[in-house]
């Protein structure tokens, strides 16, 4: 009896020093389990910040992103308003180009017309100094015919009486 006292002591043992063993595996297990648990919350925590910081910088740029649609819509709508205004320029400026060379013309046209009208003046000078020269030839003719003719008269008159 006293051997299967010791054997079932034995036994005992170790039945208690695997129980042992098998509680002291659990709890590591768990502390290890516990430890994972605890990077795993920190890794989700930290993750929830990133995810939180994205959205926020997400959000940011899409903000950024509606308000360079704004101005880019409203650049092409000045710049449509700048072309029709150019447009307009262009448009002007030919119509100037063209009035510019219409006055260019006339102005040709009237230098001409003037340097024709000096020649002619120039004629008519000419002419009128020849005609003043001729009259005043006639007129010292007449003169010296009225003379003559006055004392021809003069001498007639004189005769008969």
């Amino acid at each position: 009896i006293k051997k299967v006292l010791l054997e079932m002591e034995d036994q005992k043992n170790s039945y208690e020093q695997k129980a042992k063993e098998s509680l002291q595996k659990v709890l590591e297990e768990k502390m290890n389990a516990e430890q994972q648990l605890q990077s795993t919350q920190r890794s989700l925590a930290l993750a929830e910040q990133k995810c939180e910081e994205w959205r926020s910088q997400y959000e940011a740029l899409k903000e950024d992103w509606r308000t360079l649609g704004t101005q880019h819509r409203e650049l092409e709508s000045q710049l449509h308003v700048l072309q029709s205004k150019l447009q307009g320029a262009d448009s002007r400026d030919l119509q100037m180009n063209q009035a510019l060379r219409l006055l260019e013309n006339e102005h040709q046209e009237l230098q001409a017309k003037i340097e024709r009208l000096q020649g002619d003046r120039d004629l008519c000078s000419s002419d009128t100094q020849d005609l003043q020269g001729l009259l005043q030839n006639q007129s010292i003719q007449l003169q010296e015919q009225g003379k003559l003719l006055t004392k021809k008269g003069q001498q007639i008159y004189y005769h008969k009486f």
